[in-house]
């Protein structure tokens, strides 16, 4: 399957979704119709859900995304109910429900950084369970430089990746991190050449749709549960996440693989 809106471009086949920001002209930046067709991919991606095992995130161009759109629009939608001026308004409507989104995947979700990855695109870049980044790649927390605060997400992400001190520096500064600095920091899980982002991002994608998705997709729910949880509520996650793996083919055939000492064949159920 292969199909293609104005700003994204969705491709499903062999247990994996790649969705791609296409919107060149403007470096992928992001704006309400770009979250439009992000959701419609989503939406055909849990349509698919039982082939989707793992979800690559990634854009064309020299640009995963510049952050946000700042010429997009005509500012009636940043005007609350009482004619009031609200900048957050397009956070509530628009994006947050999109990063929540990605939280709620039921499966492996990679992001491919193929270039700059500035303000809300670096927040973007960084939801990937796995983050995967081309060495020309950088990531820049601009809202400083256009006198705002880090946004979707950051002020989370950044502290528990990279520790306070380095967050504190990423985003009062906003200054350039490369790729490889990136990597050594924690905020990466892997830097490629340029022209073997995607091949190594696939075939990482491939590893992951012939998992066992349900006990991967319970992993990344009971990670982003910690967050929020206490230690008693955290081992009632994993409590009750083994009673449900313990039902499926995917464990019985792991065991099965154990005991032969071959390899299980996963299906993800």
């Amino acid at each position: 399957m292969d199909e293609a809106a104005g700003n994204v471009r969705l491709e499903i086949g062999g247990g994996t979704a790649v969705i791609t920001m296409v919107a060149v002209g403007s470096r992928n930046a992001l704006n309400p119709a770009l979250v439009v067709e992000l959701d419609a991919a989503l939406d055909e991606v849990e349509e698919h859900r039982d082939e989707v095992r793992c979800v690559v995130l990634t854009a064309e161009g020299k640009a995963f995304s510049v952050g946000a759109d700042l010429a997009s629009g005509d500012g009636s939608e940043l005007i609350d109910a009482d004619g009031r001026f609200d900048l957050g308004l397009v956070l509530d409507d628009t994006y947050h429900p999109l990063l929540q989104r990605l939280r709620q995947l039921h499966c492996p979700f990679l992001t491919a950084v193929n270039g700059v990855a500035a303000g809300g695109g670096m927040s973007l870049a960084l939801m990937g369970d796995l983050v995967l980044a081309a060495d020309t790649a950088y990531f820049v927390q601009s809202f400083r430089h256009i006198g705002l605060a880090p946004d979707m997400g950051s002020t989370f992400m950044l502290p528990r990746l990279v520790g306070f001190g380095r967050a504190m520096e990423l985003s009062l500064l906003g200054e350039k991190l490369d790729a490889a600095t990136a990597l050594e920091w924690g905020l990466v899980n892997r830097v490629c050449a340029d022209d073997n982002l995607m091949d190594e991002t696939l075939s990482m994608a491939a590893r992951l749709a012939t998992g066992p998705t349900i006990a991967l997709g319970l992993t990344r729910a009971a990670y982003w549960a910690s967050v929020d949880s206490t230690y008693e509520q955290q081992l009632r996650i994993e409590r009750e996440n083994q009673r449900l793996l313990g039902l499926t083919t995917d464990f019985a055939s792991g065991v099965r693989g154990f005991l032969k000492k071959e390899p299980p064949t996963f299906v993800g159920r």
